[in-house]
């Protein structure tokens, strides 16, 4: 069966997650009936992340195997034209390899945190951004973010729900810079991620850029493994799935959960 690998943008807004559930309806779920709906088959996707609800994507990967084979931009432009009426959009597909998988083969995950810092509230990017109304220290919120670079035990700033065996990850860059206007941007990389492992750092580096931690505080939280020393964890609203990298070969290491 042709195996297409599907890049997708999306607006986490209206559903409860990437992954179908029965309790609304998920990014999952409108690409399977649209895939339904110009194929006439049933099929599964596999998603390279599981974002919770009210997350969105910008570089979103999935992959599923269909019964015969289409052209790329035929799968692209078909799939869009039944999924026209939700805030979800499916930039590429390209016809990959059988042992092509959007989660397993992934070497690295991307993810943008935005953070808008102003006093008056936002109107165009409400719901897709953090609201911090009190001035931030960039600066700041930046070097304290390097203390979690590296190979950690990040019991600390995971969910209570994540279902990870193993806490130890290995970040490979944190950094908060300006962005555009009024945006902070906080930008995370790493293979894979805990549950609300980047809205964990958010919560707790605004507190860094409120001048209510310290570089120091951040480094006794980390090292504590305890999930009560984080700070709190920061609204879907800002955060953003933006690019998944792949090798040659598919590797099964620890996966990726919804973030």
């Amino acid at each position: 069966m042709p195996r297409y690998k599907l890049t997708i943008e999306y607006d986490g807004t209206p559903y409860c997650g990437w992954q179908r559930q029965k309790n609304g309806l998920s990014v999952q779920e409108v690409i399977e009936t649209g895939i339904h709906g110009f194929s006439g088959e049933p099929a599964v996707i596999f998603g390279a992340g599981r974002t919770d609800a009210g997350v969105h994507a910008t570089g979103q990967v999935a992959h599923v195997d269909l019964s015969r084979a289409w052209d790329d931009d035929t799968v692209r432009d078909a799939l869009n034209a039944h999924i026209r009426d939700e805030p979800v959009s499916i930039l590429a597909a390209e016809r990959v390899a059988d042992d092509f998988d959007a989660r397993f083969s992934a070497r690295k995950r991307w993810y943008l945190y935005r953070i808008f810092n102003r006093r008056a509230p936002p109107a165009i990017d409400r719901g897709r951004v953090w609201w911090v109304s009190k001035r931030l220290d960039v600066e700041a919120m930046h070097e304290a973010a390097q203390a979690l670079v590296g190979t950690h035990d990040f019991n600390t700033f995971r969910s209570s729900h994540c279902q990870a065996k193993n806490p130890i990850r290995t970040l490979e860059e944190l950094s908060v810079a300006k962005g555009p206007g009024d945006e902070i941007h906080i930008t995370a990389m790493a293979q894979s991620f805990l549950h609300n492992q980047i809205r964990s750092f958010a919560g707790t580096l605004k507190l860094v850029g409120e001048e209510r931690w310290t570089k120091d505080d951040v480094v006794a939280a980390l090292k504590s493994r305890d999930r009560t020393r984080c700070g709190p964890v920061a609204p879907p609203d800002g955060l953003y799935l933006t690019k998944v990298e792949y090798g040659n070969a598919p590797k099964r290491t620890l996966p990726t959960t919804a973030v």
